[in-house]
């Protein structure tokens, strides 16, 4: 090795910061034109370990940097300055169909960064590296606060942002795999706004009574958001992503309590039973399920469980009664929901009813139905558990990395301004940032 090469520096810049901010990655004082490897290696909660890898060759001055030199293969090739995060995938002999997700917001997610001599594809953790720093990302920005809510019978997390507000709220709803999901809302409060994520599908309510809620629990949610001290109880917006945006536009409709500044619906649908509830749409589902497909690998396709799109009046939610502003964020590559159909139809209806001037839509070719915040890996087909069931099953979600992990960039940024814009009525950037 040669004598220069035992002194590589390594810097990540930021080291500590938002999922959602970008950082740099620098590798300096090695010999110029030599074969690189950066390398990215994350252990989840879950204890199964994840990694990503680019091949570079440094300059005349002896350094690579991530952000603006190509890569010339690995896991992402070109200039892919976060490339590193996106492109993370399970280590070779994992097992099949896992998908990362952060269950405790309240630690950082920490990516060893390293750097290896020559172009490596494999055998990582068996050399020693050149250099290596390790990178904290946060979901939740210093000083916001994390409240569990229990109260009206909700199964429920509400995140504070940062300072003495009050600040405009936010109601968060996941889709058909249930739980408690908080990550997401912990971001959207670390950019200013008070969101509460709610359990509806397995909330501690059902577990003890074996039936499932009504939209009544919605309502409930939406009075202790509204009526929080630290929340502009006028100031309230909705987001559903999934099955979760079916009861989303339900609600903005519907309900005589639920009164929102805006929506967003996440490759989501507006088809369902307008008169039910959490029961009756499972069971709208089930009744389709003649309907699901299998690809080649015997993965699920339930996308056409609401397709064709009905003109029974009875079977969707009348969109042209919405009166606030609504953002579609469609994934045109979802194999699980027929986002892009219905989000068509939605703009029909609104068109004809006169509102659509309300509507926007954010239209993604090659993107699948999980769109999550900048840089989460994306997820093809990964093992899902059905809430009515029990039964595990590998669910193709659709999309190609690339054009996914821009899809998931390029939405998140315009769904902050949309929030912003209609619930500060401003597009100031209301962001906090971790950064020391």
């Amino acid at each position: 090795m040669d004598s220069k090469q035992c002194c590589v520096k390594l810097s990540v810049e930021p080291s500590r910061g938002l999922v959602d901010e970008k950082f740099s990655v620098l590798v300096q004082n090695v010999s110029p034109g030599s074969q690189l490897t950066v390398h990215a290696l994350h252990q989840c909660e879950d204890q199964y370990t994840w990694e990503a890898f680019a091949h570079y060759i440094s300059n005349a001055s002896g350094t690579v940097n991530v952000s603006e030199d190509v890569s010339l293969g690995g896991t992402y090739s070109g200039v892919e300055p976060m490339g590193l995060l996106w492109s993370l995938r399970p280590v070779p002999g994992s097992k099949p169909g896992l998908r990362m997700r952060k269950v405790n917001v309240q630690t950082p997610m920490e990516i060893r960064i390293s750097v290896y001599q020559g172009h490596r594809t494999e055998g990582f953790t068996a050399q020693e590296p050149l250099a290596g720093v390790l990178v904290e990302r946060w979901y939740m920005a210093p000083g916001v606060q994390r409240v569990p809510i229990t109260e009206g019978g909700l199964t429920a997390t509400l995140f504070l942002p940062s300072g003495p507000g009050p600040f405009p709220g936010l109601l968060d709803l996941w889709g058909g795999g249930g739980k408690l999901v908080e990550y997401r809302s912990a971001m959207l409060a670390s950019h200013g706004f008070a969101s509460l994520t709610l359990d509806y599908l397995t909330p501690k309510i059902t577990m003890e009574t074996g039936k499932m809620v009504d939209n009544t629990y919605f309502e409930t949610a939406f009075r202790v958001l509204q009526q929080h001290p630290q929340v502009l109880g006028s100031r309230i917006g909705m987001m559903g992503l999934s099955l979760g945006a079916s009861f989303t536009l339900k609600m903005a409709i519907y309900s005589k309590v639920v009164k929102l500044r805006c929506v967003v619906c996440i490759n989501g649908s507006h088809v369902q039973p307008v008169n039910g509830s959490v029961d009756e749409m499972l069971e709208f589902c089930a009744r389709n399920a003649e309907k699901t497909r299998f690809n080649e690998e015997n993965q699920v396709i339930w996308r056409d469980l609401l397709l064709p799109i009905p003109t029974d009046p009875a079977l969707k939610v009348d969109v042209g009664r919405l009166q606030c502003p609504v953002m579609l964020v469609v994934a045109e590559d979802d194999q699980n929901w027929p986002a892009n159909e219905s989000a068509q139809d939605m703009k029909e209806m609104m068109e004809r009813a006169g509102n659509s001037h309300l509507l926007t839509i954010l239209s993604y070719p090659n993107a699948g139905h999980l769109i999550e915040p900048p840089y989460t890996p994306h997820f093809r087909a990964t093992v899902f558990e059905t809430v009515n069931q029990r039964q595990k099953v590998m669910a193709l979600w659709g999309g190609d990395t690339l054009p996914h992990s821009r899809a998931q960039e390029d939405s998140w940024r315009k769904t902050l301004a949309f929030l912003r814009e209609n619930l500060y009525g401003c597009t100031k950037t209301a962001a906090a940032s971790v950064s020391v």
